[in-house]
């Protein structure tokens, strides 16, 4: 494939924990296609997938996400028995299938998971308070070493590819974004973005602690609107939670609603926000050409002009669907037959989003905003 007629192709992943290898199958159909992102941003588990992708040449990263996703997903323990439930039971009904994954998902809140985070012995309850043993379940240790043995952190920090990632200041409350336009990315600043409390400990850096950003937003595109480095941008937005759903039935279903809602950060939202700030953006740019060549040169106008510079996005919405049989535990269940799913899914939602032409194409609209929502049935540009 030729390359889009955009200045800049950008990645933004969400946060989801265990259905983040989505966004794995939806790297690699994008890598088949040599739509290699020049940035790449995520929260959480999104920000693990993105550093992975910023940190190795191109034709490594695919090998290394699927690396990673098998190594946190390795056929142990629950995972295995889960397997085997499946296997015995052949063409089993949704409510085996949960059954199987809520096994899966107890083993892993018992014993963690490979190269990624394990419980705390002795619990935190009996840990010296101020500690980070004290403050979380978990510890995190081997998630750092694990992304020091996969990631070329210098290739961040030489800016081949722009990576940002999402995180919350635990003292101010305040979001924050670890940028390498801005400062050298550290594999702390990646566990900062997915230090998700009170499973996972804050993460200092410079003197600060760091939880996870999804607490604040668990969505990139703001960050990528809110930029100054404001460029003509094909974004491909790849969510692992829905804003929208059935009212639930019962307790469970109530849990598993709540976390789409508190943790799909109102996607849709956001980008009805941003075709109306490009409306604007193109009205303002209008009523500046109209002016008198006194007033453009006006100190008072050069703020508004530089604010109506017009550029052009198209944001190509790619949303996990999640399956009937899937529960609230949806986000830490590990097993390595999910993985599958969830990787397999993110190909082939990926392909389905790249057969549509009409996403390489400019906007021809004069807000110069197109959106392309595959979560639904006919994905018309809005």
């Amino acid at each position: 494939m030729q390359r889009p007629p955009f200045d800049c192709i950008a990645l933004l992943l969400q946060g989801g924990g265990a259905m983040g290898a989505y966004q794995g199958g939806v790297y690699q159909a994008l890598a088949e296609a040599k739509l290699h992102p020049d940035w790449v941003a995520g929260i959480s588990i999104g920000a693990i997938n993105s550093a992975i992708i910023a940190g190795n040449a191109p034709e490594q990263r695919v090998d290394r996400l699927r690396a990673f996703w098998e190594l946190v997903s390795a056929p142990a323990g629950g995972a295995l028995a889960a397997a085997w439930f499946g296997n015995f039971l052949g063409a089993a009904s949704d409510a085996i299938h949960g059954l199987a994954d809520q096994f899966s998902a107890g083993q892993v809140i018992m014993r963690g998971v490979p190269g990624f985070f394990s419980p705390r012995f002795p619990p935190p309850w009996l840990s010296p308070a101020g500690s980070g043993a004290a403050t979380s379940f978990y510890d995190t240790g081997a998630l750092k070493a694990t992304l020091e043995s996969m990631i070329d952190f210098d290739r961040i920090n030489a800016r081949e590819t722009r990576l940002s990632v999402g995180a919350v200041n635990v003292r101010t409350g305040n979001f924050a974004y670890f940028d390498n336009e801005t400062q050298p990315i550290r594999p702390d600043h990646v566990m900062a973005s997915g230090a998700l409390p009170p499973g996972f400990p804050a993460i200092e850096i410079d003197g600060e602690h760091y939880w996870d950003g999804g607490l604040v937003s668990n969505t990139p595109l703001q960050w990528m609107v809110d930029s100054e480095s404001r460029r003509d941008t094909l974004a491909f937005q790849v969510d692992l939670w829905s804003a929208r759903g059935d009212l639930p039935a019962d307790l469970a279903g109530v849990a598993i609603r709540q976390k789409e809602i508190q943790f799909s950060s109102r996607t849709r939202a956001g980008g009805d926000q941003l075709k109306e700030l490009q409306k604007i953006r193109g009205e303002l740019a209008q009523l500046l050409e109209r002016l008198p060549d006194d007033l453009k040169a006006s100190p008072d106008i050069a703020h508004l002009v530089s604010f109506s510079d017009p550029k052009v996005y198209n944001v190509v919405q790619l949303i996990y669907r999640s399956k009937a049989y899937e529960g609230n535990t949806k986000d830490y269940e590990f097993s390595r037959g999910s993985m599958e799913d969830h990787w397999s899914a993110g190909y082939e939602d990926a392909l389905r989003a790249l057969s549509h032409k009409r996403i390489f194409a400019r906007p021809d609209r004069a807000d110069g905003y197109f959106s392309f929502d595959f979560a639904e049935a006919d994905p018309i540009a809005k």
